[in-house]
C-alpha cells in the first residue's frame, strides 16, 4: 500500500518523537492513502510555519503488516459514535493514552472539528453530531503509534507541492 505524509521537510525516516499530543488518534506519525490530502496538509503546515516549501513524503508498506494478528490495530470505517468518542478522547487536554500500534479512520479536519467541539460541549448529542459530520467530505488517515510498525514504512520518494 502507498501512503503519503505532508510536511515542510522530506521525512526519509519517520519518527514518533515529533508527533503532537491531542490529535485525532493521539501522538503518532500520520499518513494518508490520498496524495491530495497529504498535499493539502503540507500546504497548511507551510503557511502556518511560514516555511519555504510544502513537501509530501511517499512510503510503501506491505499489506501483510496491516493484517498482522500480533499487532493491535483500531480501524474506523467511517464517522460513527465510536470514532467520535475516540477522537474527542484523544484531543482532550487530559487525552486518553491508547496502546494501539496503528489507527485507521476518517480525518477530523477543521470543518469537521467544529461539529466535534459542539458535541464535546454538549450542544449536540451524538446522533445530531454524526448526522452533521456525515455531510462533510472526509479523508482517511493511518497513524503509526509504535516503533515496531513505523519501521515497516519504506521511504519511496518525496516531492514539493506547487
Amino acid at each position: 500500500m502507498r501512503l503519503y505524509h505532508g510536511s515542510i521537510v522530506e521525512v526519509h525516516k519517520p519518527s514518533l518523537r515529533y508527533g503532537r499530543e491531542r490529535t485525532d488518534f493521539g501522538r503518532g506519525f500520520y499518513t494518508t492513502t490520498l496524495a491530495e490530502q497529504a498535499e493539502h496538509w503540507a500546504s497548511i503546515k507551510k503557511d502556518r510555519a511560514k516555511a519555504a516549501k510544502a513537501i509530501v513524503s511517499v512510503y510503501e508498506i506491505d499489506d501483510a503488516v496491516l493484517n498482522d494478528p500480533t499487532l493491535k490495530i483500531r480501524e474506523f470505517h467511517g464517522v460513527d459514535e465510536a470514532w467520535l468518542n475516540f477522537v474527542v478522547g484523544c484531543r482532550k487536554e487530559s487525552a486518553i493514552k491508547h496502546d494501539y500500534d496503528l489507527v485507521f479512520g476518517p480525518v477530523a479536519n477543521d470543518n469537521v472539528f467544529t461539529t466535534v467541539n459542539l458535541y464535546e460541549s454538549g450542544i449536540l448529542d451524538a446522533a445530531a453530531a454524526i448526522l452533521q459530520l456525515r455531510a462533510y467530505k472526509t479523508y482517511d488517515q493511518l497513524s503509526f503509534h509504535t516503533e515496531r510498525v513505523i519501521k515497516a514504512l519504506r521511504f519511496v520518494e518525496s516531492y514539493e507541492v506547487k
